[in-house]
C-alpha cells in the first residue's frame, strides 16, 4: 500500500485531539457562565455566605439548602474551569510550533481566568450578591461581564487559530481594517454589559406586569438601574449596524476561505437573540428565558469573534487557499 506524503506545513499543524479539546473548553466555559447566571437570577449568590473560596467556612456541606447547592456548584465548576484552561495552555505550547498565535491567546485565556476568579471573589467578599442594592454592585457586575466576554473571545480565538491551516503564525498574517473590527466588537461588548445591568434590574426590582415594568422604566421614583434598562435595546440596535458592516465585508470575495456559512450562522443567532430579548420582556424575565437568551448571546459572540478573526487576521500569502 503506497504511503501518503505529509508536507512540512501539515506536520506543523496541531493535532485533531488538541483542536477538539480547545473547542470543548469553550463549551465548558459557556456552561459555567450559564450556571453563574442561574446564581444571579435565583438570588443564590449568598448561598455560601461571605466565605471564599470555602462555602460557609467548610468544604463539605451538611444538609445544604437550594441556594447553597446552586452557589457551591458554581464555585466547583468555576474552579475546574481554571484547570481546563491551564491544560489548554500547556497542550497548546506542547502541540504547536513556535510563533503560533494560539500560544499568545492561551496565555491571555489563563490571565483572564485568574481575573475572573478575583472579580468573583470580590463580589462575594464585598457582599454584592443576592438582593444587595449596594451602589458599587452594578459597576462590579459590568466589569465582571466585560472580563467574561474577553475571556470567551480569547478561548474562542485559541480554538479557531488551532484549527487553521493557514495564517496561524505571527510572521504569516496581515491585518485588514483592525481598528474598525475592534470598534464593532467593542460595540457588541457594550450590548452585553448593558444587558447584564438590565438583568440585574429585573432581579432586584421585579415587575408584576408588563405595564408596571414600563412605568418603572420612566418613573422618577425608580432607581437609576431600572430607569436605564432602555439603554440595552437602544445600544443593541446601534450595535446591529456594526454587525451589518461585518456581514457585508464577509459577503465579499475572500482569497482564503468562504465565510458564507459562518455569516448565515451569525444572522440566525442575531435573530434568535433579538427574538428571545422580546420574549424576555413580555414574559417579565423568567429564569429559563434568561438562560436561553444568554446561551444564544454567548453563541453569537463566539461566532462573531471567529468571523471577525477571519476578516481581520488574514494569511499574508495572497495565493494561499484554505478549505476551512
Amino acid at each position: 500500500m503506497p504511503s501518503i506524503a505529509i508536507s512540512p506545513a501539515q506536520k506543523s499543524l496541531p493535532s485533531p485531539a488538541l483542536r477538539r479539546y480547545a473547542w470543548g473548553v469553550l463549551i465548558y466555559f459557556v456552561a459555567v457562565i450559564l450556571w453563574g447566571t442561574l446564581v444571579r437570577a435565583t438570588g443564590s449568590g449568598a448561598g455560601c455566605g461571605d466565605h471564599w473560596p470555602l462555602c460557609n467556612g467548610t468544604v463539605i456541606q451538611h444538609a445544604p439548602g437550594t441556594n447553597t447547592l446552586i452557589e457551591f456548584t458554581h464555585r466547583i465548576t468555576s474552579g475546574l474551569s481554571f484547570f481546563a484552561v491551564v491544560g489548554l495552555l500547556i497542550w497548546t505550547f506542547a502541540g504547536s510550533v513556535r510563533g503560533h498565535l494560539a500560544r499568545a491567546l492561551a496565555v491571555v485565556s489563563v490571565a483572564l481566568t485568574l481575573v475572573e476568579a478575583l472579580l468573583g471573589a470580590l463580589l462575594v467578599k464585598l457582599g454584592y450578591t443576592a438582593q444587595s442594592q449596594a451602589p458599587g454592585r452594578p459597576a462590579f457586575l459590568a466589569l465582571h461581564l466585560a472580563n467574561t466576554l474577553l475571556l470567551l473571545a480569547a478561548i474562542t480565538l485559541t480554538a479557531h487559530l488551532l484549527s487553521r491551516q493557514h495564517g496561524y503564525l505571527r510572521s504569516q498574517i496581515r491585518l485588514v481594517a483592525p481598528f474598525s473590527a475592534a470598534v464593532a466588537v467593542l460595540a457588541v461588548m457594550v450590548v452585553g454589559v448593558t444587558g447584564s445591568l438590565a438583568a440585574l434590574g429585573d432581579t432586584l426590582f421585579p415587575a408584576s406586569s408588563l405595564g408596571t415594568a414600563f412605568s418603572q422604566d420612566f418613573s422618577p421614583t425608580s432607581g437609576w438601574l431600572v430607569r436605564w434598562r432602555w439603554t440595552h435595546p437602544a445600544v443593541a440596535f446601534l450595535a446591529s449596524l456594526f454587525l451589518i458592516w461585518i456581514l457585508v465585508r464577509a459577503a465579499q470575495r475572500n482569497a482564503h476561505w468562504d465565510n458564507r456559512r459562518l455569516s448565515a450562522l451569525v444572522l440566525v443567532l442575531l435573530a434568535s437573540v433579538y427574538t428571545l430579548g422580546l420574549v424576555d420582556v413580555f414574559l417579565l424575565a423568567p429564569v429559563w428565558v434568561q438562560l436561553i437568551h444568554l446561551l444564544a448571546t454567548d453563541s453569537l459572540w463566539a461566532a462573531l469573534v471567529v468571523l471577525t478573526a477571519r476578516l481581520t487576521l488574514q494569511p499574508a500569502d495572497q495565493e494561499a487557499r484554505n478549505t476551512e
